[in-house]
């Protein structure tokens, strides 16, 4: 099995740093773009399968990355972005350290999420079993499967795949567009590429 796990294209939200989440924010402009120039230098991949989180910014990613292809895409939730509760659709220029979105990034094992939120664990969990039925899947065991999902999701669902966990981010958050391309034998999983971007 191969996996190309997409992190959805450019949003305005994205531009303006606002948090998103689990909010249903379109690609922009230059994420169209993105998505469809990835989507040419990935032209010939033999893609068998596509699933996405349900947020039309991956779906829209996965439809561009496919092209003509004439695949359904699958959705699920597992993979939709970690809801952010209260603080989804504001603002963060400079984030405070008393600031509920602070260890977001700078300790997001601690992360502490605000209202009605989800923490790293909850992602990690739901994205993990995700993951984990994925890749048992009988039906799926030699075939390409494009996979759209969002930022932090991303990272959650590699959990198993990184030789370091310690770091959740691993050095920072997965461009727009960027491909991590995943073999999967045998039950184990390998990373082939982290984080490749073809624009």
């Amino acid at each position: 099995m191969l996996l190309y796990i997409i992190r959805h294209g450019e949003t305005a939200w994205n531009v303006m740093r606002k948090i998103q989440g689990a909010v249903d924010i379109p690609l922009n402009e230059k994420g169209i773009r993105l998505a469809k120039i990835t989507g040419e230098r990935l032209k010939d991949v033999p893609f068998d399968r596509a699933i996405s989180s349900p947020l039309q910014r991956a779906y829209k990613t996965a439809e561009l990355v496919l092209g003509k292809r004439n695949i359904p895409i699958e959705t699920d939730k597992r993979i939709q972005e970690i809801c952010f509760g209260e603080l989804e659709g504001t603002q963060v220029l400079n984030v405070d350290p008393l600031h509920p979105f602070y260890n977001f990034f700078a300790d997001a094992y601690h992360y502490v999420p605000a209202r009605n939120g989800e923490s790293i664990h909850d992602v990690c969990e739901r994205a993990g079993k995700f993951y984990q039925e994925l890749i048992h899947r009988e039906d799926l065991q030699d075939k390409t499967v494009l996979i759209a999902t969002h930022g932090c999701v991303l990272r959650a669902l590699l959990q198993p795949v990184y030789e370091d966990t310690s770091d959740f981010w691993q050095g920072g958050v997965c461009p727009n567009c960027g491909v991590n391309i995943i073999e999967v034998k045998g039950g184990k999983s390998t990373l082939l590429e982290k984080d490749k971007i073809y624009y």
